[in-house]
């Protein structure tokens, strides 16, 4: 993701900046970065739970916690100053837009009238008020793989390569491999099921076998411990239910339910991300995935089917990261605080369609947002033309894009995923206005970047705090979640703090704002959580920064002022 960057943050160190015109152009900023964090001292003590619910908005030189210095940045730079509303789309998997803490920030359409069954600002869209569902009823769907194989079989199963037409190679040889990873992830979740099943048995078993020897059906790990044990399969017992009342602390019954939840997890797998023989979305939805001519389906419900919400927990985490309102005191707060909040369902329990992101991202375009957070990803592509020339479209209406790097651990210069802003087959950009993120912990050192998190030089931008991250989840509660899920909204929310404090910035500009004001380690660190594999901070992403809301508004500030 090249970039030719404006200035560096170094630079701007040596002296203080000057005063910055008030008014519509921006705040006034008098301050200097954030710099020298190496000479800084390391965090050896654990972190507090307020740290912990926080450490995403904490500062490296003040609390020895790699978050984004947000909270300095409101306490130091921003307080009295209050920006122009920014519009976020969150197009991910639905929103609980009922969410105590999100309600009040939840964008409205102006120009549509609630519940008259008519499309009064003639979008397409009918009684759209907060927001669009592309998926309708569809929950559980496909990975891309499984409807890769679908499409394909009847064409090419059975056969070699020396019997497929040249016109067709390339369709036969991702035919192949689709199968390959298909076959692999099935076995797998076969047997992840089988290890459940048999893990939930042995529970069941040992907690009989422990209970009836100490005559009590609830009991104490320190009963359990100091039970005698006179034959093999009662020490057998004892010792299991240790292991297990020291990992879930005297709940049996939370234990068998954590068990019997990957069961659950897993079998649902099978149920629908590797189900060969289930059109989900032509029972659910109606709407052909191959067919762009046809755009208005769906729904406005952005909440989703699902009247206990469960399917929208990973949307509403995302969106309460970004812009959870900061002082009202309850579960925790967002980076923005000028934000609306854009829902648009677009990402099932599976695969994500190309057709629904293209048009969600021209939804969010052509209804006034002015950031899109799009925390999602694939490794298989069908109609990849679609999402990138979306994309393109956001870039000439000065949308900008901030994107997952994902959660595989894998480089991505030699993994392609999706979306991406490259054109299909090659490598050059079609624009400036997407950023791509990777996930950090509250560790400052080799262990700083997430076990999970993809990087790459050339294909991930930046990284954020995207492990443990506390935020809103469905039903007035909140959740730590970890993912480059995480990491993305946590720039989206620096991006729609900048775009608010300096409306004249275009996408392009805030972009390079957020690459080069983040601060850079000159440490090493581990990837994929294997100890083997280590590599300077600064050669896994294009920029080597993590991102840094201080020093973006003071570079913001300067390059409004020139």
């Amino acid at each position: 993701m090249t970039l030719k960057h404006i200035t560096s943050v170094s630079s701007l160190a040596i002296s203080t900046l000057l005063l910055i015109s008030c008014g519509s152009t921006g705040p006034k900023i008098v301050s200097t970065p954030i710099e020298n964090i190496d000479t800084q001292p390391r965090k050896t003590t654990e972190l507090t739970e307020d740290q912990k619910k926080s450490w995403a908005h904490l500062d490296l030189v003040n609390d020895t916690i790699p978050g984004m210095s947000v909270e300095k940045a409101y306490i130091e730079l921003i307080k009295n100053y209050e920006g122009k509303n920014v519009i976020v789309a969150v197009l991910d998997s639905g929103i609980d837009i009922e969410h105590e803490d999100l309600s009040p920030v939840i964008w409205t359409n102006k120009d549509e009238v609630a519940g008259n069954n008519v499309d009064d600002d003639k979008n397409g869209y009918v009684d759209d008020i907060h927001g669009w569902n592309f998926l309708g009823d569809v929950v559980g769907e496909n990975l891309e793989m499984t409807r890769i194989i679908k499409a394909h079989r009847d064409q090419f199963e059975g056969k070699t390569a020396d019997q497929i037409p040249a016109a067709q190679k390339d369709e036969f040889e991702l035919y192949k491999k689709a199968k390959a990873e298909y076959e692999k992830e099935v076995q797998q979740a076969q047997a992840n099921v089988a290890r459940y099943q048999g893990l939930l048995q042995q529970l069941n078993a040992s907690n009989a076998t422990v209970s009836k020897a100490l005559g009590k059906e609830k009991f104490t790990k320190e009963e359990v411990a100091a039970m005698k044990a006179e034959t093999e399969s009662l020490q057998q017992s004892k010792q299991f239910m240790l292991f297990v009342l020291n990992n879930v602390g005297d709940d049996v019954e939370e234990a068998k339910k954590q068990i019997q939840g990957g069961v659950d997890y897993f079998k649902g797998r099978m149920d629908t991300h590797f189900n060969l023989d289930k059109d989900f979305r032509a029972e659910k939805l109606g709407d052909n995935p191959d067919d762009m001519s046809t755009k208005y389906y769906g729904n406005n419900q952005v909440m989703g089917p699902d009247p206990k919400k469960e399917d929208v927990l990973h949307g509403t985490h995302v969106a309460g990261i970004i812009g959870a309102v900061r002082n009202n005191g309850l579960g925790m707060k967002g980076v923005a605080e000028k934000v609306s909040i854009m829902p648009i369902r677009a990402v099932p329990d599976g695969d994500e369609y190309d057709k629904d992101i293209a048009l969600g991202i021209r939804y969010a375009v052509d209804n006034g947002a002015k950031i899109i957070n799009t925390s999602f990803g694939k490794y298989y592509s069908t109609h990849p033309d679609w999402v990138v020339d979306a994309i393109k479209y956001a870039a000439d209406n000065d949308v900008l894009i901030v994107n997952l790097a994902g959660n595989e651990g894998l480089d991505l210069d030699k993994n392609r995923v999706y979306p991406n802003d490259e054109w299909p087959g090659q490598s050059q950009e079609i624009a400036n206005n997407f950023v791509n993120v990777g996930a950090m912990t509250s560790e400052y050192g080799s262990n700083m970047i997430a076990s999970f998190s993809n990087y790459g030089q050339g294909s991930v931008d930046v990284f954020a705090p995207g492990a443990e991250i506390y935020a809103t989840v469905p039903n007035n509660e909140y959740k730590f979640l970890s993912g480059t899920s995480m990491a993305s909204p946590n720039v989206a929310g620096v991006a729609a703090v900048i775009r608010s404090l300096f409306p004249k910035l275009t996408a392009t500009q805030v972009k390079s704002v957020i690459l080069d004001s983040g601060l850079s380690p000159n440490t090493e660190v581990i990837l994929s959580g294997d100890s083997s594999k280590v590599k300077p901070f600064a050669e896994i992403s294009e920029t080597g920064n993590m991102v840094n809301l201080y020093n973006a508004i003071i570079l913001a500030s300067k390059m409004n002022k020139s």
